[in-house]
């Protein structure tokens, strides 16, 4: 099989050849700068560029050589529009090794910080010195109320998430740019064989604690919730009115478009399963319906932590492939997923948790984890590899390796 078959097999769970495996096709599903250069070190590896398209969690883009030796089958289109030389400016990660970093934003040193700036001159967010990743200084309509969000998209703008773009979306302004998306689209599917994917969002829940901060988000569901439901229906026209051109030029180049809420924390849901249905799902049907009738794009939903009271709206609303399978987290557990709800959604990672055994176990406690998750998930389909979120800075080289040629062992 190639790549873009055994995936596509999988996601219609049937048996590929062997199982699939991820690595960088999205923004939850890589690996952070300094950890993929300590790899590189471990395996002596000398060429190449570690660029980081993602500056909030400092994600590298995974090169043609981890991708080849690892046996990576998916890839994020994003990737297709990285190889300018002018994007990309050099930097030092925070334990002193080197990387290049987009040159499309505004990162700038503020006392002992790392900040980035806005076109406005305002600091949407911040690397305090002793971190590794970029924290939200700005939630926009933090302490408003209005009557009319006709205006919402300007908020938006102000929003980290939504700002500080990776290689593909910070050419969405641009007038050729869905003509351009479509021609590297067409390029990557034509010249490989790899499961392109690409970063949408669609958020409701997750852009709603984005704009207000989660506190008052939360509680302005439940105290201004007319209010609220005004935001959200203005949120689906503007997610509507990005995603109708898009699904126009994909097609057929692309076979998965990445959604994202993150609804659960480690040991409960973000909000009960019953406001959701209410308040965020009919929403979220209306527009994953949008991708359904408009493309054959798989439907891939980004939510962390302890989601699977969730999962039969995802089911309903739509979606094929759920992420990250966050094992460690309440109600997560392997067996019970895939038993409950195996035949109608795919398993997008749970692999290796990254959260303990990557980070702190032996390489034979990776190979154990690994081989005991591949062995419930595989079965009749429906699983593509992937560790569960993206690999932290700390975990040791030989532990990937371990945990590659592990799956990699699976037929």
């Amino acid at each position: 099989m190639t790549r873009r078959e055994r995936v596509i097999t999988a996601l219609k769970h049937k048996a590929p050849d062997k199982i699939p495996i991820d690595c960088g096709g999205m923004r939850s599903t890589g690996l952070m700068g300094m950890t993929y250069n300590a790899l590189k070190k471990f395996l002596g590896i000398r060429e190449g560029e570690t660029k980081i398209y993602d500056m909030i969690q400092q994600l590298a883009i995974p090169e043609d050589w981890y991708l080849e030796r690892f046996q990576i089958d998916c890839v994020d289109l994003a990737r297709a529009f990285s190889d300018n030389p002018e994007d990309w400016n050099d930097w030092t990660l925070p334990d002193g090794t080197a990387a290049k970093i987009p040159a499309w934003l505004k990162i700038k040193k503020k006392n002992e910080s790392w900040v980035c700036i806005d076109d406005d001159g305002d600091i949407l967010a911040e690397m305090p010195r002793g971190s590794y990743f970029f924290d939200q200084k700005l939630w926009p309509l933090y302490g408003i109320h209005k009557e009319n969000f006709d205006d919402l998209g300007s908020y938006i703008n102000k929003v980290m998430w939504s700002s500080m773009t990776d290689p593909l979306w910070k050419n969405a302004e641009d007038p050729d740019f869905h003509s351009i998306l479509r021609q590297k689209a067409k390029k990557l599917y034509e010249e490989t064989d790899y499961f392109i994917m690409i970063g949408f969002g669609g958020q409701f829940f997750e852009l709603g604690q984005y704009l207000y901060r989660n506190d008052e988000f939360m509680m302005n569901l439940i105290l201004h919730r007319q209010e609220m439901e005004k935001v959200l229906d203005k949120l689906l026209q503007i997610h509507v009115a990005n995603l109708k051109p898009l699904l126009e030029v994909i097609s057929p180049y692309v076979q998965l478009i990445v959604m994202g809420d993150d609804l659960g924390t480690q040991s409960a849901p973000m909000l009960s399963p019953a406001m959701y249905r209410e308040i965020i799902l009919p929403r979220v049907k209306e527009l994953y319906k949008l991708v359904k009738d408009e493309s054959d794009l798989f439907i891939f939903l980004h939510t962390c932590g302890a989601v699977a009271e969730f999962i039969p709206s995802f089911i309903e609303a739509g979606v094929d492939v759920i992420n990250p399978v966050q094992l460690s987290a309440a109600g997560m557990e392997a067996e019970k997923l895939k038993r409950e709800f195996g035949k109608d959604i795919a398993f997008w990672g749970g692999g290796a948790d990254t959260q303990h055994t990557l980070l702190k176990g032996s390489e034979k406690d990776v190979r154990e984890e690994v081989r005991k998750n591949c062995e419930i998930f595989m079965r009749d389909g429906g699983f593509v590899f992937n560790q569960v979120h993206n690999m932290l800075y700390g975990i040791p080289p030989q532990n990937i390796v371990a945990m590659y040629e592990e799956v990699n062992k699976f037929r």
